[in-house]
């Protein structure tokens, strides 16, 4: 009777995952014995298989084939059952790692590279033999993330693992015979795999699997997801981009009401300098810096006529019904422009076609080619083998919508990793800017990529009205760039203030621009920003032509602070490498940016974008307005 309660405290622990993974019922019991004693018995119903490629297949080998280096077959004389109740097996992970890790793991642990060489069948003596695990490891290794309360963003980063040698060599097939499976056992807390058959199999037949089972067999992503086990050409179809409907634009996103353009009341207006605006704030970086006296500081929203939030607020309409004479530091649907995979399309519609057919550059040339590795899996893959078929450089970052920080970000020209990421969350894929305008270290000598931030303020949508803070700041990389070792953050990236160890380099503006004529004597960066300002101008303009949910709508009590994060790309006129220009590059627009570093900076920084944004005080000296391209000042 004990035995019959511990099994029912184990389906009542485990259904939901059970239930979820379709493990059938009839399997649950033999299941529960064998995670018990830990028995791992796949090895008396099947049996490995090395498989031997001839000379020519070896020579056409390399570290992106698709080619397993083992198979498994069902060895029992009398096959095996679907409906056995024994048939189901517990497949050990060999491997579990964050993709941040994973390289010290392998250099650490000499025994797990040997491990994971004959897995993936790298040649045990290859000096690179770390290099090319760390490039096929993408048809073997599956992931799964924690989303416990209370965890931190790098907590719920993707836990990657590979099963071991028996769980390896299950290979694909569209008409599969069996199913793997991962189940986390809640009594120890270990993640297993669950090997079973969906088909009946006699002795001798290949155990297989649907790598891509969610997917349906004609659905057109499927042959994109398929590129690790299967190759494909997709060279072939198009890669063009179409801007999705707005339903794309509210999917996922919590609705917002906003006023609409009839019953939009007039700006509020700023109150007699004998009387103090009132303002809540949440950022406690602005409430020790906001100190003009023309702004008191409360601590309830109710008496506030600004309020500077943190949160995403979303009911504009009734803030301009019930409370018409308040600001709020938010425009209703910003997030078209604060969100990675949105930007991309807002930014598209600056271009007057897709890309120029000889070299595949996408436009706007300020904007990185970027694609929905959810929505365009198969059109990035199209436009990633036409760019091979040229040789173009093909390395992308890959960037989770809805992380910052650098969190769950990648750099790879490896493909059959590409389209794995997106089993993690939603990523999309921007091309990599491969050939970065360097700035000069001294202290290190060493040239580094570096970004620069512009703070974008916006007062209204129709007409446009936003301004840049003249005063821009810069972050650098600390190792001297080349285009290798993609694992090297300090030399990729440059934001590294949330880096343990890492030296965060400080330049202020007016020194870097000094140093920046001494560098770049030929490209003056008055005509530089002037291309950044036109840039910021196009993309907000993009951003608020069409009606929301796909942009920006306009709200006359909404005004707001973006950072824009820009890097600097060398690009040849005429397509010749005689005369090179820089062109910017928006990277991404950030919603609430960290604002210490410019109150260190420039004390008055709050100040004057207060009086700015709330009192329509004109800074010429601290601001610039926004223009149309050839109307810059």
């Amino acid at each position: 009777m004990d035995g019959i309660n511990k099994y029912n405290e184990f389906v009542a622990l485990h259904k939901p995952q059970l239930e979820s993974a379709a493990i059938p019922v009839h399997f649950w019991p033999a299941l529960y014995r064998k995670l018990c004693a830990d028995i791992f018995d796949a090895g008396e119903a099947l049996q490995l298989m090395l498989i031997d490629y001839d000379e020519v297949d070896e020579e056409e080998d390399d570290d992106d084939n698709s080619k397993p280096a083992f198979a498994l077959e069902v060895a029992r004389e009398q096959g095996i059952k679907a409906n056995d109740p024994t048939a189901i097996y517990l497949i050990d992970h060999a491997w579990t790692f964050r993709w941040n890790t994973a390289r010290q793991q392998l250099e650490h642990y000499p025994q797990l590279t040997d491990r994971l060489c004959a897995i993936t069948g790298v040649d045990l003596e290859h000096e690179q033999r770390i290099d090319k695990v760390m490039r096929r490891v993408w048809r073997y290794c599956h992931a799964y993330t924690i989303s416990s309360e209370g965890l931190t963003d790098e907590q719920r980063l993707p836990i990657w693992y590979v099963m071991d040698e028996v769980g390896s060599a299950v290979n694909h097939s569209d008409e599969p015979n069996f199913r793997l499976v991962p189940l986390l056992y809640l009594t120890n807390h270990i993640t297993y795999s669950l090997l079973f058959p969906i088909r009946d199999s006699v002795q001798g037949t290949p155990v297989t699997r649907d790598f891509a089972e969610y997917v349906a067999k004609d659905a057109p992503q499927r042959p994109a997801l398929l590129l690790p086990w299967q190759e494909t050409d997709l060279s072939g179809e198009s890669f063009l981009q179409v801007e999705p409907s707005a339903d794309y634009f509210t999917s996922g996103h919590i609705p917002e009401s906003y006023p609409h353009e009839d019953e939009t009341l007039p700006t509020p207006t700023p109150p007699a300098r004998c009387d103090p605006l009132k303002v809540y704030a949440e950022y406690d970086v602005l409430r020790k810096h906001l100190t003009a006296s023309e702004f008191e500081l409360v601590d309830s929203q109710e008496e506030a006529d600004v309020l500077w939030l943190t949160s995403h607020y979303k009911n504009f309409a009734e803030f301009a019904r019930d409370t018409p004479h308040k600001f709020v530091n938010q425009f209703p649907f910003e997030y078209v422009i604060t969100i990675k995979d949105l930007l991309a399309i807002v930014g598209r519609r600056a271009a007057q076609e897709h890309h120029n057919a000889a070299t595949l550059e996408t436009y706007p040339a300020w904007l990185p080619t970027t694609y929905n590795l959810s929505t365009e899996l198969k059109e990035f893959v199209a436009y990633f083998q036409s760019r091979a078929a040229k040789r173009l450089d093909n390395h992308w970052i890959i960037k989770p919508w809805n992380l910052a920080r650098g969190l769950d970000t990648l750099i790879t020209n490896n493909i059959k990793q590409i389209v794995r990421l997106p089993i993690t969350g939603p990523k999309i894929a921007q091309k990599y800017i491969e050939r970065p305008v360097l700035f000069k270290r001294k202290e290190i000598d060493a040239l580094v990529k570096f970004d620069v931030r512009y703070v974008v303020l916006l007062k209204r949508v129709k007409p446009l009205e936003a301004y840049v803070h003249r005063k821009f700041f810069l972050r650098f990389a600390n190792h001297a760039f080349s285009l290798d070792n993609f694992d090297d953050y300090e030399k990729h990236y440059t934001v590294m203030n949330y880096q343990e160890d890492a030296q965060l380099h400080h330049i202020e503006c007016d020194d870097f621009l000094s140093m920046w004529q001494e560098q770049y004597p030929q490209h003056d960066w008055a005509a530089l920003e002037d291309l950044i300002c036109e840039m910021l101008h196009e993309v907000l303009q993009c951003a608020s032509q069409e009606p929301p949910p796909c942009g920006i709508a306009p709200c006359a009590q909404s005004r707001a602070l973006y950072a824009a994060d820009i890097m600097l790309a060398w690009s040849s006129r005429e397509e010749t490498e005689t005369q090179m220009d820089m062109q910017p590059k928006l990277l991404e627009i950030n919603w609430t940016p960290d604002c210490k570093r410019a109150c260190d900076y420039y004390p008055d920084f709050f100040n004057d974008i207060f009086k700015l944004l709330f009192l329509d005080e004109q800074n010429d000296k601290t601001f610039r307005l926004l223009t149309p391209k050839d109307q810059n000042i």
